[in-house]
């Protein structure tokens, strides 16, 4: 019985210390509301102007030969379809490669046409000339050289349209 009374005793003194200590902080502070006071009753500091804004200058757009910037793919409704590939036209056998997986062998010149040769995975050689397709971006051979095939592909510019875009095949030594 002794410790539970202890018990008791201790936590009825404990209660009531705390309760002691939250009665102490509800009350104000004279201190307090005198400094309150006194911070209230000084001038205010001194607030910076804002700075000056300067005008932007203008530019206005007058060119209608050249690719409009708020038209994805081009200057009017169908410029994007301009560099769209050719869905019509039948498809030739280096299509099916990536430029990647093919190797420029060497050139021909066949009657006084420039000619290059292309071997493909297998190892199979096809001959081809300027104007042909090749690779799986609607690649377009456009000169071939000694030393590498010039092509330009068509690939999509993410906003709708297509872009053209340089490729080459080097001489594979």
């Amino acid at each position: 019985m002794r410790t539970f009374g202890a018990r008791c005793a201790a936590l009825l003194c404990v209660a009531g210390l705390s309760l002691g200590l939250l009665a102490g902080c509800s009350g104000r502070d004279a201190e307090l509301d005198r400094y309150i006071d006194e911070v209230k009753h000084q001038p205010g500091g001194r607030v910076e102007p804002l700075p000056e804004v300067k005008p932007f200058d203008t530019y206005a757009y007058s060119s209608s030969a050249k690719r409009s910037p708020f038209v994805p793919g081009g200057s009017g409704a169908g410029s994007a379809m301009r560099n769209r590939p050719a869905d019509r036209r039948n498809h030739e056998f280096l299509e099916q490669f990536s430029l990647d997986s093919l190797k420029m062998v060497g050139t021909l010149n066949l009657k006084g046409q420039q000619c290059a040769l292309v071997r493909v995975k297998d190892g199979r050689v096809q001959r081809v000339v300027v104007g042909n397709y090749i690779g799986q971006n609607d690649g377009k051979i456009t000169s071939i050289t000694p030393n590498k095939i010039s092509i330009t592909e068509v690939v999509p510019d993410n906003l709708g349209g297509y872009l053209e875009r340089p490729a080459e095949l080097p001489l594979n030594e």
